[in-house]
């Protein structure tokens, strides 16, 4: 597994920085991010409308994700949520809570379910 990268893409940008209504509302618009493998270690996400969006093999370790609803994001998987406060966050419904305790606990690399 390839280290989580921190992109010069100016939306992710947007994200590092704590701009969650200036990202969500270019998504909007229908601007395009590729969120894929990203770092997003302790950033407060807080606002993030996650619909749409491809988190997959990124890397959430103690980040600050209360409340996001990832439901209709396009995939978590092989995302690591260790330590992250996940107080209401809605996950995917492949994704087991297994799958999330584990990430949440040990860091594990969550699996979706078939």
């Amino acid at each position: 597994m390839a280290e989580p990268k921190i992109t010069q893409d100016p939306l992710y940008q947007l994200l590092r920085d704590g701009k969650m209504e200036e990202f969500n509302h270019r998504i909007a618009q229908g601007e395009k991010v590729d969120l894929t493998s990203c770092d997003f270690r302790h950033l407060n996400l807080q606002g993030l409308i996650a619909s749409g969006l491809d988190f997959s093999n990124s890397y959430f370790r103690q980040a600050d994700l209360r409340g996001i609803d990832f439901s209709q994001a396009i995939s978590l998987r092989g995302a690591s949520i260790h330590g992250a406060k996940i107080s209401g966050v809605y996950f995917p419904t492949p994704l087991t809570a297994e799958e999330i305790t584990l990430s949440l606990q040990h860091g594990t690399r969550m699996r979706y379910r078939d």
